[in-house]
């Protein structure tokens, strides 16, 4: 699907959750580097306070992102803040690896949630990913998530 077939419909409601998914260019595991993950989890909190916007649920994997964000009343639009967390965490792995280029794919996923979906439940899902892919046996083993429901 092309980017411009993503951004058809796509809305930013203030107090409204959004499930997020984006990925690495070409899926390559950039993340299986400790320090790299770690530079893009800083990104996180700077993203949240930049934007006025809250990361309820998130989880990186070596070659993707999960995340649940919530726009605030005041928040930046969901592209901005999407294309901020991407593009300052390909900034900060770029000089890190000393090397330019496009680290993400162009475009992301989103979903908004309903009022009566169980946001437990979704935030399990996107903590469990690491699990469902075989990385670790204990969710408290994968140190790249974080949430504030569990």
């Amino acid at each position: 699907m092309s980017w411009s077939d993503l951004r058809k419909g796509r809305l930013s409601e203030p107090n409204r959750e959004y499930f997020i998914t984006f990925n690495t260019l070409d899926k390559i595991p950039y993340f299986n580097d400790f320090s790299l993950a770690h530079l893009f989890c800083k990104q996180i909190e700077a993203n949240q306070r930049h934007h006025k916007c809250t990361w309820l649920t998130w989880v990186l994997m070596p070659d993707h992102f999960h995340g649940l964000v919530k726009l605030e009343k005041h928040s930046s639009t969901l592209p901005t803040i999407i294309g901020n967390l991407k593009g300052a965490s390909a900034f900060n792995v770029n000089k890190h690896l000393k090397r330019s280029g496009k680290l993400w794919q162009p475009s992301f996923y989103d979903r908004a949630l309903r009022a009566e979906e169980d946001r437990l439940h979704i935030a399990r899902y996107i903590v469990a990913n690491p699990l469902r892919k075989g990385l670790v046996k204990s969710v408290k083993d994968y140190p790249f998530w974080n949430s504030l429901y569990l």
